[in-house]
């Protein structure tokens, strides 16, 4: 049940076997769950869009899209990248096993399994999520716990990834100008340029976290910081310019009273961008020093004009 206790949690069933599906759906519902059903991937990705789910149990063999490619999409698109999936497969082949784990799945079931076992997967995998994802109200984008998470699954996988720290500059001068309820219309603008930044890169799946405020964080490949952080940037500026108001946006600034009554001007604001590279020189072992470093980096962004991606170059993105 969630927190509220007001509703049960959704489980999303998604099978092209209508008897396993049938199996599943009527032992969930008798522990308490209410669940939902999706033929194949493709279904899967419109129920998700129009019910939100909790958990999704998704078999590995499906015509259309297939549990692999479910799985990656999810993980790909930031609105479901914190949706915990349960990978079903007929075979106890390790290879299925590695195989829906890299793609992002958070457990697996193999095909013929007892309800006891359905139900305990589904339950721990529901009390993990809750644990991780404190999400933020105003994104809906996970929060610092599932960003820890995020950073610390790929440094144990030994991939090379990169983690970017992002802020708006002159932040305040937005608030101070129109108030808090405008402010959150930058963050949220902010939020919906990344999200469509990190869906235009494809694959590998990049992750995006709100750390609170107009503090974000991404974590994707090495190559992936450019084209993401450029499409970012040309995004958020147009954005932002259409919530300022007219006369502002013209002029290219605005204007704000100190404590003293004094006019001050204050520019448009702009993105600084830290990144941190994993292959650096050391490689990081703790996830708070790669957040570290690129809050580090974000510090020299915010020394140079307009928009800025410093990365951190003891070896560089190619």
């Amino acid at each position: 049940m969630d927190p509220a206790g007001d509703r049960p949690d959704v489980i999303l069933v998604v099978d092209d076997d209508e008897d396993i599906a049938r199996f599943v759906e009527f032992n969930l519902r008798l522990h308490g769950f209410e669940v939902l059903h999706a033929g194949d991937g493709q279904e899967a990705l419109e129920v998700i869009e129009r019910h939100r789910p909790d958990l999704a149990v998704v078999d590995l063999m499906m015509p259309r899209i297939d549990g692999l490619e479910l799985t990656r999409r999810l993980r790909a698109d930031p609105m479901t990248s914190a949706l915990p999936v349960i990978m079903l497969t007929a075979k106890g082949m390790t290879s299925d096993k590695v195989n829906g784990l890299s793609a992002g799945a958070d457990d697996y079931l193999v095909k013929p399994f007892d309800t006891a076992e359905l139900v305990a997967r589904v339950s721990s995998t529901l009390r993990r999520n809750k644990e991780f994802r404190e999400v933020s109200p105003l994104t809906g984008l996970p929060g610092n716990s599932r960003i820890r998470r995020e950073i610390s699954d790929r440094v144990r996988s030994g991939v090379d990834y990169a983690v970017g720290y992002i802020d708006i500059d002159r932040f305040k001068s937005v608030n101070d100008r129109y108030g808090f309820v405008r402010g959150d219309e930058f963050i949220s603008a902010l939020a919906r340029s990344l999200h469509r930044a990190v869906v235009s890169i494809g694959l590998p799946p990049a992750f995006l976290g709100h750390v609170g405020g107009d503090d974000f964080v991404i974590v994707c490949t090495p190559s992936q910081v450019r084209p993401l952080t450029s499409r970012a940037v040309v995004d958020f500026e147009k954005a932002a310019d259409a919530l300022y108001d007219p006369t502002d946006r013209e002029r290219g600034f605005v204007e704000l009273k100190d404590r003293r009554g004094n006019i001050r001007r204050a520019a448009l604001v702009t993105l600084s961008i830290g990144v941190s590279l994993s292959d650096s020189g050391k490689r990081f072992t703790d996830p708070l020093e790669a957040i570290a470093v690129a809050s580090e980096m974000k510090t020299v962004a915010k020394s140079q004009p307009g928009s800025y991606v410093a990365v951190d170059r003891r070896r560089g993105v190619t």
